[in-house]
């Protein structure tokens, strides 16, 4: 276990290095070092390495992590492995913020901008959790999915409202609707950054009760798990792994999904290593899915969005059909 999640480990670096390295411009190894530990301040690629590629690497690693890690711990909350962080309407709720703002009041802000995705998603998120589990039954996991799906329905019908009344919002924000980690300035997403990493570290100490929630509700009360409370953590942490990513980067579909599949495949299913391997793997597909971005059309870009659902799509259909045969 520990051998494979330190392939992961290696995997990811090797991943942020062709994601420094990649470009319309290529720079070699020796290049990022010296732009990353004894910059000149008149050198043109240490000025782009640091102010573009680096804050671009710094937001694909921390977003495609803490989408993994969410999806994980989305589909161990609901025991349903096709569940991923869009089922609390998460992305919904920051859409239809964001949209208001840019459509409504005319805000452009960047930091309004992230403040409003954060809230919208932390709302949405919160009367999905209201509606769905104040009974507090063992059919709590799926009112949450039905729950999420029409909150989503509902933002989403309010959003295009809103957009096809704006065509000009709909220029506006279409960069985020694609999903994109680039042009994000660090001095602008630190404290998303943080308060993200922060999350990540509060699921660790509930990985051994989560491996007893997966064995199902029943079991979790029969050997004295305070299930609601455990719940009610775990869907802050989404809410704030999620949440921060969207407002990062934006739409971002499949790396919460697939990511949490293709770790399982790999590791024991014991939290103590599946998160960590989440985050390690969501982070490396999310580089590389950048890279692929920046490189397949130059010297255009493909947003990162896209990438991922092309490369989640297949191979989330893949492992479907894998598991089938497994079973058949």
């Amino acid at each position: 276990m520990r051998r494979r999640l330190w392939l992961f480990a290696v995997a990811m670096l090797g991943a942020s290095l062709l994601s420094l390295m990649s470009g319309a411009y290529w720079f070699g190894p020796l290049t990022i070092w010296q732009a990353l530990w004894s910059p000149s301040p008149t050198d043109v690629a240490d000025l782009l390495i640091r102010t573009t590629r680096l804050p671009r690497t710094l937001v694909a690693m921390v977003v495609g992590a803490s989408l993994a890690v969410a999806g994980c711990m989305i589909q161990t909350l609901t025991r349903n492995p096709l569940a991923s962080p869009g089922l609390l309407g998460i992305n919904a709720g920051a859409l239809l913020v964001i949209v208001s703002l840019v459509s409504v009041w005319t805000v452009m802000s960047p930091w309004a901008w992230y403040a409003g995705a954060l809230l919208g998603a932390t709302l949405a998120a919160g009367i999905v959790w209201w509606v769905a589990m104040r009974g507090r039954s063992l059919s709590g996991p799926l009112h949450l999915v039905l729950a999420g799906a029409a909150l989503t329905a509902l933002c989403n019908a309010f959003s295009q409202a809103l957009l096809v009344i704006d065509q000009q919002g709909l220029d506006t924000v279409l960069f985020w609707l694609a999903g994109s980690v680039a042009g994000r300035p660090l001095a602008t997403i630190w404290p998303l950054i943080s308060l993200a990493l922060i999350a990540m570290l509060c699921v660790w100490p509930l990985a051994r009760s989560m491996n007893v929630l997966a064995a199902g509700e029943a079991v979790a009360k029969g050997v004295g798990l305070r299930v609601y409370r455990l719940q009610a953590m775990m869907v802050i942490l989404i809410v704030l792994l999620a949440g921060t990513s969207v407002a990062m980067a934006g739409n971002i579909a499949f790396v919460g999904l697939i990511v949490p599949h293709i770790a399982k495949g790999w590791l024991p299913v014991d939290h103590r290593a599946w998160i960590p391997g989440c985050a390690l793997l969501g982070a490396t597909l999310l580089l590389l899915a950048d890279v692929v971005g920046r490189v397949v059309i130059l010297p255009g870009e493909v947003p990162v969005g896209v990438m991922t659902a092309l490369i989640g799509a297949p191979v989330f259909v893949a492992l479907i059909r894998r598991q089938g045969v497994r079973h058949a």
